[in-house]
């Protein structure tokens, strides 16, 4: 039978996550619950081993660093990621988890589907589908909800994944690894509840999307460095020709001296783009190697 560990990054969830380990160990009983307090200044670690969860503790602030550690320290063959905040649909991940095992999935995410209206604040909402759509259009994967926090993985996904992130981009960054590498992926459904009173999300709308955003850019330039590249070579070329044509022109038609300043410029934005093509020529060839590198130790899994 395989071992599944349920993964739950904490920061002063107190209010809740005593319920969602009681739940944790409910559907799912046979499963090892872990709890990652990442500098709690309330209750949350007590409660969470009240509970009956094993606790860990991440001094370096951040759910990223949280995730980083857990999936580094621990050992199983199945792993869940869910939120200690009360959200997420609990009973709901046996069923994910089937999915993962009968379909051969790396990783199966829940796609949030609001119990009330309340449940997501506008901009949380607003921003998670505007992300969502930049990393589908770059990518070229149809996705529903790229930062939902509740993802069931493979033994094979979590021990290759690099965890880089520090903070609530990690499910950015997760999304992008998966769909860069096609590893087979899958989104379901699953209720999303309110917070209790009195409990106060820690992501801020502005702040964090701002992160999570650069966040995009700069994994899209690791993983896709041709694309990322090639967009600034193409930029820089349309600005050069657009600044180009009309010297020559005046050239031809007046057989003038053309205007050395704008004639500079012009030459120097085509230089820039033939060396931001280049670029992106050399690092979409060490890419491809660290991806060689990376499929290798997961087909070792």
């Amino acid at each position: 039978m395989s071992k599944v560990a349920v993964l739950i990054p904490c920061y002063n969830e107190e209010l809740t996550i005593a319920k969602v380990v009681k739940d944790c160990k409910k559907y799912l009983p046979k499963a090892e619950i872990f709890v990652c307090d990442n500098n709690s200044t309330d209750k949350t670690a007590e409660k969470a081993k009240k509970a009956g969860a094993k606790v860990m503790f991440e001094g370096r602030q951040g759910k990223g660093n949280a995730v980083r550690r857990m999936f580094a320290d621990i050992d199983a063959d199945v792993y869940v990621m869910i939120d200690g905040d009360g959200t997420y649909d609990i009973k709901a991940i046996p069923n994910l988890i089937k999915i993962l095992q009968d379909e051969k999935s790396d990783m199966v995410v829940g796609v949030r589907k609001e119990t009330e209206d309340a449940c997501y604040r506008s901009g949380h909402r607003g921003g998670n589908k505007v992300l969502t759509k930049i990393v589908e259009l770059i990518l070229g994967y149809k996705l529903r909800d790229m930062l939902s926090g509740l993802r069931v993985f493979s033994k094979r996904f979590v021990k290759t994944f690099p965890a880089e992130s520090k903070g609530f981009e990690i499910e950015t960054e997760l999304t992008i690894f998966a769909l860069s590498r096609r590893l087979p992926i899958k989104e379901v459904d699953t209720d999303y509840f309110s917070r209790p009173e009195g409990s106060f999300s820690k992501l801020s709308t502005y702040k964090d999307g701002i992160i999570i955003l650069k966040t995009i850019v700069f994994l899209i330039k690791e993983e896709c460095p041709m694309m990322f590249f090639g967009m600034i070579s193409l930029f820089l070329f349309l600005i050069g020709l657009g600044l180009g044509i009309p010297v020559v022109i005046e050239y031809l038609n007046t057989g003038l001296v053309p205007r050395f300043p704008t004639a500079i410029l012009a030459s120097s934005l085509m230089i820039c783009s033939f060396i931001s093509f280049l670029m992106g020529v050399v690092l979409d060839s060490v890419a491809k190697v660290k991806k060689e590198i990376s499929r290798a130790n997961y087909l070792k899994y």
